[in-house]
C-alpha cells in the first residue's frame, strides 16, 4: 500500500482547528474549483525561504478560483516553534490569506501521505487529487530555481489540459512525527518519483 495519496484518489475528509480559534473541514471549501493543501509549519527553513513564492502563487490563482489551505502536522514537542500557539502568532504576524490548521493527531497527515513541509496536495473540483509534491525545485534557495512544478500543474489544469507533470517529489524537511526522532519517517514512506 502506498503511504502518500495517488493521482486521481478523493481528498480525504478532515475536520481542524485553525488559527481563527474555529473548526474548518473538507467540505468548507467545497465552492472552490480547486484546492491546493499545503503540508507546513513554522520552523522548517524550505517553508521559510519559499513563503513569498507561496503568497505569489495565492495572488496569482485565487482569483482563478484556486483556494490553497495551510496545515500544520508537526509535533510541537519536536520544534516548540510549531506549536498552535506559535501558529497563531505567525498569522497575526504575517495575515497570510489562506486557514492555517493544525494537524495535532497527525491522523490528516497520515490521510493524505505527507512527507516533507512543504508538501503539496492539488485537488480538483470534485476534489480529486491531479498534482502533488514540491512547488519550486529549490525552495530553500528560491533565487536558484528553475521551474516551479505547482504553477505549471495549475496553469494546465486550468487551461484544460492534462497536467505534464503530475507528480514530483516534495523537496523539505521532514514532517515530525509524534514521539520519534526528528529524521525518522515512516517505514512506507518513499520518493513519489
Amino acid at each position: 500500500m502506498n503511504f502518500t495519496l495517488q493521482i486521481g484518489d478523493k481528498a480525504p475528509f478532515f475536520n481542524l482547528c485553525g488559527t481563527d480559534g474555529l473548526s474548518h473541514n473538507l467540505k468548507d471549501f467545497s465552492e472552490s474549483d480547486v484546492l491546493v493543501l499545503i503540508f507546513t509549519c513554522n520552523h522548517c527553513p524550505y517553508v521559510k525561504n519559499s513563503i513569498q513564492n507561496t503568497l505569489e502563487t495565492f495572488e496569482k490563482f485565487n482569483p482563478r478560483g484556486v483556494d490553497f489551505v495551510a496545515i500544520n502536522s508537526n509535533s510541537p514537542n519536536t520544534y516548540e516553534e510549531d506549536s498552535f500557539e506559535n501558529m497563531v502568532a505567525l498569522m497575526e504576524e504575517n495575515m497570510y490569506p489562506w486557514m492555517y490548521l493544525s494537524d495535532q493527531t497527525q491522523d490528516t497527515a497520515k490521510a493524505y501521505g505527507a512527507l516533507k513541509t512543504p508538501h503539496f496536495f492539488v485537488f480538483d473540483k470534485q476534489r480529486k487529487l491531479i498534482y502533488t509534491g514540491r512547488a519550486l525545485d529549490n525552495p530553500r534557495e528560491p533565487e536558484k530555481a528553475t521551474v516551479n512544478d505547482l504553477e505549471n500543474a495549475l496553469t494546465d489544469h486550468l487551461a484544460g489540459k492534462k497536467i505534464k507533470t503530475p507528480l514530483t517529489n516534495p523537496i523539505g524537511c521532514n514532517v515530525k512525527w509524534e514521539g520519534k526522532d526528528a529524521h525518522w519517517m515512516p517505514p512506507e514512506a518513499c520518493d513519489l518519483v
